[in-house]
């Protein structure tokens, strides 16, 4: 359940640590659910209304959505007919509601997908641009013509990882006192 993925390929230099960064980050969110069931990643012990599978099926949506940016630009980014800039309270809702654990979904099932998504990123970066960069899309949080590099995307995921291994972290030691790194 927290292998690291077997396609991976052997990289050197800025590649290599780009890699490296996103798989160890990788292995701390997936860690937060050993020994779980399907039940107890679904619960949602905190203030918050994130689960430790939610946060998993964030991650692969995202992951898939900003590889998609890095080979096809902004239009890889829409969600429905809107664009972001266009979404209310509704929409946000509804696209809230997709990172939650359904009924009959499984933890062996989420991490599947998610590794499905880590070994296409990964294989990707072996031949990617760097440099190639598109425009971002339209949305209340980008700022206004601003360009992400694939450089960028890459540590932009490394990051949104990181910050959602830490809440799995919180999570997991609310839910029984199990501390990730401990």
């Amino acid at each position: 359940m927290t292998s690291t993925p077997t396609s991976t390929p052997t990289l050197s230099g800025e590649r290599a640590d780009l890699l490296d960064s996103l798989t160890k980050h990788r292995f701390f969110l997936r860690n937060t659910t050993r020994g779980l069931t399907d039940e107890q990643v679904a619960a949602a012990p905190t203030a918050s209304s994130l689960c430790l599978g939610g946060l998993i099926k964030h991650l692969t949506h995202g992951e898939q959505q900003w590889v998609d940016f890095i080979l096809a630009g902004p239009s890889a980014m829409f969600s429905g007919d809107k664009d972001w800039s266009e979404w209310d309270e509704s929409d946000y809702a509804g696209y809230n509601e997709t990172f939650r654990m359904r009924p009959g979904e499984s933890l062996a099932a989420v991490l599947a997908d998610y590794e499905r998504v880590a070994r296409r990123t990964d294989e990707l970066l072996a031949t990617l641009d760097l440099d190639a960069a598109h425009p971002l899309p339209r949305a209340p949080w980008f700022e206004p013509g601003a360009r992400w590099s694939a450089r960028r995307v890459l540590l932009h995921l490394i990051g949104e990882t990181a910050q959602h291994a830490g809440h799995a972290d919180l999570i997991r030691e609310t839910l029984d006192g199990t501390k990730s790194m401990g």
